[in-house]
C-alpha cells in the first residue's frame, strides 16, 4: 500500500484539488488536500475492483451514502474479472516479499497473517 503524497501534491500543485478526486487503494499520511480517498481495499494487486478499472471509465463517488462505484454493468465487471492477469511483483527478493505474502488486504486490518 503505497503512500500517495506525491500524486496528491501535483494535484494541488496544478491548482485542481476543487476538480479532481484521488480515489486509491493507496494510503494517505494526512498532508491530503481536496477529494482524496484511500486505503481502498481490496487491493488491485489481489484481485480488488480497482485492478479492472479502464482509462475513460466514470467512477461515482457518493459522500452522503459513503460509497464509491463504477459506472459498469455487472457483465462488464465479470468480463473484466476473468481477464484479469495479475502482475508480477517488482521486487522479487527480501523482507517486502515476506511481507507482501503474509499481510492482510486494509479491509482485514492490514495485520501480518
Amino acid at each position: 500500500m503505497r503512500e500517495m503524497l506525491t500524486p496528491t501534491s501535483a494535484i494541488v500543485g496544478m491548482h485542481l484539488d476543487n476538480d479532481v478526486a484521488l480515489v486509491t487503494d493507496g494510503r494517505f499520511s494526512g498532508a491530503t488536500r481536496g477529494a482524496a480517498i484511500g486505503h481502498v481495499s481490496p487491493e488491485a494487486m489481489d484481485g480488488g475492483p480497482f485492478a479492472i478499472i479502464e482509462d475513460g471509465d466514470v467512477i461515482e463517488i457518493d459522500i452522503e451514502n459513503r460509497s464509491i462505484n463504477i459506472d459498469l454493468t455487472d457483465d462488464e465487471i465479470k468480463e473484466r474479472l476473468d481477464k484479469l492477469v495479475k502482475p508480477e511483483p517488482k521486487i522479487k527478493e527480501g523482507y517486502l516479499v515476506r511481507y507482501a505474502r503474509a499481510v492482510s488486504s486494509a479491509n482485514k486490518g492490514a495485520i501480518l497473517e
